[in-house]
């Protein structure tokens, strides 16, 4: 039990940073003078051992920290506390007759390249770090009288094997140091630390095109960037926690409160059946096609999978067409009677004379279901048709011997197995669907305006997912404060139904129920 523990400890990431520090300190402290001095001078004790090349390198990379630091960092970094001053100006020029720009500030440039700097220098801060443990461990080594590779012995080594001509001395032995570094810098990259080779290029995509605009998005729920403080025109600055407020807030000036809410609602709501619908629905489907009374399988496996490869903007477009109010649909309804029939049991108002699939909050709420059903299901149906192929049929003959019915076997043999090797792919379909932008985007953009004032007055509508609202926000608007403060309330929203799900249904699942 009590290695268990010390295991988990060891991967508790507050510890691994405690340990961190502790022992960069405890090797600063009981390093030699040259440790030490790796403090002031990154190389200094690769010098001492003789790794020139390492030495040089870790010099020049303090060099170039310092530098960026010192000059364009320091430049944007003193401004972040402010963003900006001076806002930006046109004046006439007497002299050259044209019209001139001021030295203006750019509030969004300061923001990006302050956390562009924050970053590179945390990066450097532990490189730093870890250098004084790489030199502290080169001092261990060598006091162990284990070997050290370094370019004295290689140019020694070289030496003994080359003949001692002048020219071969001056010319052949540099040659042959550097291909054997080389060789041996390829080699450890290659082999020993082969890992960390592949891991570096996506880890620094990682940190360019998520970190950071990741910490810009968060960071702008604190100001009051908008469209009337817009860069490069206006400038924007600090506000706190005043959007947060605001998000939550419902009166006569502020309806966003109201508008958060019910647009949260839908947003589970949609979450919910839109994945359990084609969940369900696509195993039935898979079931259906698998049975083995079934006819030509293939046949409907294709029928099916074509839906899969038209293009989704494209089906979504068409069917947007398609139930429109002057649409084949309403059309159709309307030469069949069933419009009439709606007007008269209350389902339509009385001063329309066709269907509002796409216009009434209720009717597009129930179509964008349905229709997501039509997107989904089949794609479903592949993910289960795979795993009911791996379901051993010991079970179903033993089920059928006992006297089961199909549909117990699907209750108490399909459903289960089902749940526990598709229960992650459920749990990131909802995630999904939180933020499933193009079903609801495309089916009610240009179609569907609110009537209700107070979402109107939030620019949100009664169909809108936190991600749609959200958009619509930055591309409509421009109130990118808000939208930062929605996309961290998405973030929120989407952690909690991941940790609850995985916990709740993946933790529960037992394994050795399903093994045979």
């Amino acid at each position: 039990m009590t290695g268990t523990l010390s295991g988990k400890e060891k991967k508790n990431p507050i510890i691994i940073i405690y340990d961190f520090f502790k022992n960069v300190v405890m090797d600063f402290i009981k390093g030699d003078i040259f440790v030490k001095l790796s403090a002031l001078v990154m190389g200094a004790g690769f010098f001492r051992r003789k790794q020139i090349m390492k030495g040089l390198i870790m010099t020049f990379f303090q060099g170039i920290i310092i530098y960026y630091t010192g000059t364009f960092g320091a430049f944007y970094l003193s401004k972040l506390g402010s963003l900006g001053t001076v806002e930006r100006e046109i004046e006439f020029n007497f002299d050259t007759g044209k019209n001139e720009v001021n030295d203006f500030d750019n509030s969004f440039y300061i923001l990006l390249f302050s956390i562009i700097s924050l970053v590179i220098l945390l990066v450097a801060a532990i490189i730093y770090l870890s250098n004084i443990r790489n030199v502290r461990a080169l001092e261990v080594r060598a006091r162990s009288g284990m070997e050290i590779p370094n370019i004295i012995d290689d140019i020694k080594f070289v030496s003994k094997n080359e003949k001692s001509t002048g020219f071969k001395r001056v010319y052949i032995i540099p040659v042959s140091v550097f291909i054997l570094q080389k060789r041996r810098f390829f080699e450890n990259i290659g082999d020993k630390r082969f890992h960390v080779t592949l891991l570096t290029l996506p880890c620094f995509g990682i940190v360019l095109f998520t970190i950071i605009p990741l910490i810009v998005m968060i960071t702008v729920a604190f100001t009051n960037y908008d469209q009337f403080h817009r860069p490069p025109n206006s400038l924007f600055t600090w506000v706190g926690i005043d959007n947060f407020k605001t998000i939550f807030t419902d009166s006569m000036s502020t309806t966003f409160g109201y508008a958060f809410g019910v647009v949260l609602t839908w947003t589970l709501i949609w979450a919910f059946a839109a994945t359990f619908s084609n969940f369900f629905l696509g195993i039935l489907l898979a079931s259906f096609i698998n049975n083995y009374k079934t006819k030509i399988k293939r046949l409907w496996r294709t029928m099916f999978i074509v839906s899969i490869a038209v293009p989704q903007f494209v089906t979504l477009l068409i069917v947007r067409n398609f139930f429109a109010n002057q649409g084949i649909a309403n059309t159709l309804a309307s030469g069949f009677g069933l419009t009439d029939f709606l007007l008269k049991i209350g389902l339509i108002p009385s001063h329309m004379d066709y269907i509002p699939f796409l216009t009434d909050p209720n009717w597009t709420k129930v179509m964008v279901i349905l229709i997501n059903i039509w997107i989904g299901v089949p794609f479903m149906m592949l993910i289960a048709t795979g795993v009911l192929m791996n379901i051993p049929k010991e079970l179903y003959e033993s089920a059928r011997i006992d006297g089961a019915s199909p549909f117990k076997q699907f209750v108490y043999i399909t459903m289960p197995y089902m749940l526990f090797v598709t229960a992650p792919f459920v749990v990131t379909q909802i995630v999904h669907n939180i933020n499933n932008f193009n079903v609801i985007y495309l089916l009610t953009q240009d179609t569907y305006v609110t009537t209700n004032q107070k979402l109107a007055a939030s620019n949100a509508k009664e169909i809108d997912l936190l991600v749609t609202w959200l958009h619509r926000l930055t591309q409509e608007q421009y109130d990118f404060k808000m939208a930062s403060v929605i996309g961290i309330m998405v973030f929120v929203v989407c952690a909690i139904l991941t940790l609850v799900a995985f916990n709740l249904v993946i933790g529960r699942n037992k394994e050795d129920k399903f093994q045979v």
